[in-house]
């Protein structure tokens, strides 16, 4: 299995995979199935800034992780927000791990220093994953969203990927990391599932 940065080309296996969560789960608070075209627009504007990762397997991808923004204002250009999601067939396999070990690296190569995840709940997948990650819960909005009849909390977890210390730098863009940072990070990951 191969680690990856995704392209507009993985738009429509992304959507495969994140289609059924959206119209049978309340893991993502998405009521409405993206469009291709929208998965691909999300894929393009996240990067340069912003890793989207997917994990290419025999069958196609198998999964795929990503980092966002955390919050709009400017004191959060330090701070991310991660989401993981893998192929059905695929889960319990360690893809999930990969895609974040690598995904971690990165954000922390380009000087961002604290990423967050939301857990929609109950999803103890979700919480193994960013147990595993290195997370640690740091508290439940309660009731936060309303999704097939009922009402859902949120528990949110926080990794620090670097010490908070002085004035930092901006964040890199991944086009504009030392060369070989972005392929050596893919490339631990992606041994992982050998």
């Amino acid at each position: 299995m191969r680690i990856r940065l995704a392209t507009t080309d993985d738009a429509g296996a992304v959507r495969a995979i994140y289609a059924p969560v959206v119209r049978a789960t309340a893991i993502s608070f998405e009521v409405d199935v993206p469009s291709e075209a929208e998965v691909a627009a999300r894929i393009v504007g996240r990067q340069p800034h912003h890793p989207w990762l997917v994990a290419d397997g025999p069958g196609g991808v198998a999964g795929y992780a990503y980092a966002g923004r955390f919050a709009p204002r400017a004191a959060y250009d330090w701070s991310v927000e991660t989401s993981a999601y893998i192929a059905e067939g695929t889960r319990g396999r360690g893809v999930g791990r990969a895609l974040y070990a690598a995904l971690l690296t990165i954000l922390e190569a380009q000087g961002y220093r604290q990423a967050m995840a939301g857990v929609a709940l109950p999803n103890p997948a979700s919480a193994a994953l960013h147990d595993a990650a290195g997370f640690v819960p740091v508290g439940v909005y309660r009731a936060a969203g309303w999704k097939l009849g009922a009402w859902h909390d949120v528990e949110w977890w926080q990794r620090p990927l670097a010490a908070a210390g002085g004035p930092p730098e901006p964040p890199t863009p991944l086009d504009r990391l030392p060369d070989g940072v972005l392929a050596a990070a893919l490339e631990d990951a992606g041994r992982r599932l050998r």
